[in-house]
């Protein structure tokens, strides 16, 4: 049984984002094992050609579309993401915070 690439981890992580959910390009670099390489897989989305890839729901780590504003990449994300009932507005979906940040497990809601 051969490894699989960095590449083809982390297009499954991409297939595996559920209908109607978004990750940030590092959540996806992470969920495939790879920590601290959201740039790869800025990289390797950019090199796609699998019209199959769920692409469109992999944002910026605060929650915007990376493509320019007003381009024809970022209309697409945006039609393709709200049909899918994400909500969209100017350009960034708003994301809960990880609950992993220590800052929100101390002083955020439910805190105490």
């Amino acid at each position: 049984m051969s490894a699989k690439s960095p590449e083809d981890r982390i297009l499954a992580a991409i297939r595996a984002i559920p209908h109607g959910q978004v990750a940030g390009y590092g959540e996806v670099a992470h969920r495939a094992g790879l920590p601290g390489r959201a740039r790869l897989t800025a990289r390797i989305l950019g090199q796609n050609d699998d019209p199959a890839l769920p692409w469109h729901r992999v944002l910026r780590s605060d929650g915007r579309i990376a493509f320019p504003e007003g381009s024809k990449a970022f209309h697409e994300q945006s039609q393709r993401l709200r049909a899918e009932g994400v909500k969209v507005e100017n350009g960034r979906v708003k994301r809960p915070r990880k609950a992993d940040d220590l800052d929100a497990a101390l002083w955020g809601p439910g805190s105490r």
